[in-house]
């Protein structure tokens, strides 16, 4: 948690001091003035939709010790600062993104006892995220990204707003092009760090998956040691970027690389796996050196098993017991949206995926659809991908002839062009006609297909957030 005199903060971030208050900001950092409590240092955002320069005084009001504008302040407002004894600053540049950044620099750098853990990919990061803040817990006190903080505004959030007496941070970081992550990690000095994978989000940014490795690869810039841990790079040995990623940015800034997955070369490695009717997943893993443990999670899927063997490896390298790691593993808490298994009051069981889609993660949640115990008959309900870039058509299709090629009762598409596109792909393959059905809206879907559903039927929803599908499980589950 923070704890900054004025003249530090100005310091640290380059920002102006327009009225120095009582000196010292002592507490959270909020970008949200309703979130402010007495102490908090505020940041006021502009942004499109609302302008955080307009509630600064309310954020005094509620308590402040310190207001950090993006605009010239309103007339009277360094006077009222003062008269409450709040601290009132300029960001330089304007910049409050900048200014998050290179605050949290300043905060990492007062807490070298921390140890930092960065996680980036395309798929699966949050997921993995989750995972290695249950595999730390037998032997550090830990802090994580919260949902989706992951980018150059909640990274700086997650990590100035870390609890006093914590240990271990892991931090997940996202972007949409380069330099981004570079910004992150340089801030933050993971001694570990885990590429989840190199897929084909954020095409439209970066415009080829070498570009989306080089993106995430820079996780690796900002790495140092940690007493004896470290720096060192976990990735999944499968990934046809891994060998890419390691060979031109881990060795030459001598960041040791690990790999996970079935190969004997792996540091840990699948032996066994079992999917459950519960939805649960058992796996047997072998690691390197010659040790195994037995992993249960609640959740499904091969992809979830890989994403714990990240986990597994890195809180190995930390020091954790194994045993100890997967036990916190099998009672771990997710994320929202992602591969959560829920029953409807009629008996359905609903995985919401809905967070977030791509085609390796469209893929790998249709797999854990089609390999699911099933009484009934087995729903993929699909949505609009994001961000593809000028192939997002053929990518859709692809997605349609995957799904198509699995043992499903019924394929459901749902939204524009896109949708179709899915549908179309599944068509291309010859699936049947009288099991594909196209919808404009979730209303629609929902109005179709809540009556037909029975128990014993498992519905994947699927899809890039802004397509809404949550609505459709929420539909389904009330």
């Amino acid at each position: 948690m923070l704890d900054i005199t004025i003249k530090d903060l100005a310091q640290a971030t380059a920002a102006q001091i327009i009225a120095a208050g009582s000196g010292r900001v002592s507490g959270k950092t909020v970008i949200d003035s309703r979130e402010v409590e007495p102490g908090a240092l505020f940041v006021a955002f502009k942004g499109e939709r609302s302008d955080g320069n307009r509630y600064a005084r309310a954020a005094i009001d509620a308590g402040a010790s310190a207001v950090v504008l993006s605009d010239a302040p309103e007339e009277g407002l360094s006077a009222y600062a003062e008269d409450r004894g709040a601290a009132l600053l300029r960001a330089a540049d304007d910049d409050c993104e900048s200014f998050l950044i290179d605050l949290s620099a300043w905060e990492r750098d007062r807490h070298p006892e921390w140890l930092v853990v960065g996680v980036t990919g395309s798929v699966g990061k949050t997921t993995t995220k989750d995972m290695l803040a249950a595999a730390l817990s037998p032997s550090f006190r830990t802090h994580a990204t919260k949902g989706n903080y992951n980018n150059l505004i909640g990274m700086p959030l997650t990590l100035l707003n870390a609890p006093e007496g914590t240990e271990a941070l892991v931090l997940e970081m996202g972007m949409d092009g380069l330099g981004q992550i570079s910004r992150m990690s340089r801030a933050a000095r993971p001694a570990l760090a885990v590429i989840t994978n190199v897929g084909v989000s954020h095409l439209v940014y970066l415009g080829t998956r070498e570009g989306i490795a080089c993106a995430k690869a820079e996780i690796i810039e900002g790495m140092e040691a940690w007493g004896s841990v470290g720096p060192a790079l976990v990735l999944t040995s499968a990934n046809d970027y891994t060998d890419y990623i390691v060979r031109k940015f881990a060795i030459p800034a001598n960041v040791m690389p690990l790999t996970v997955g079935t190969r004997p070369s792996d540091d840990v490695r699948q032996t066994d796996l079992v999917i459950h009717h519960d939805a649960r997943t058992h796996a047997e893993l072998a690691f390197i050196d010659g040790g195994t443990v037995s992993l249960d999670l609640p959740i499904p899927g091969t992809s979830a098993v890989l994403d714990a063997m990240l986990a597994l490896s890195v809180a190995r390298l930390a020091g954790v017991d194994a045993a100890a790691a997967a036990e916190a593993l099998s009672s771990m808490e997710l994320t929202a949206m992602r591969l959560d298994v829920r029953t409807s009051p009629s008996g359905v069981r609903v995985i919401d995926d809905t967070y977030n889609a791509s085609p390796a993660s469209m893929a790998s949640s249709l797999s854990v659809l089609a390999s699911m115990g099933c009484t009934g008959r087995r729903y993929a309900i699909l949505g609009e991908m994001l961000e593809l870039g000028e192939d997002e058509v053929q990518m859709h299709a692809c997605v349609g002839a995957f799904a198509a090629a699995l043992d499903l009762d019924m394929i459901v598409c749902v939204g524009g062009p896109l949708a179709r596109a899915i549908a179309e792909g599944a068509r291309t393959v010859g699936f049947s006609e009288d099991a594909l059905l196209v919808f404009d809206s979730v209303s629609d879907a929902l109005t179709a297909l809540v009556p037909v559903l029975c128990e014993g039927d498992v519905v994947l929803a699927k899809a890039s957030r802004a397509s809404g599908l949550d609505a459709f499980v929420k539909g389904v589950l009330a």
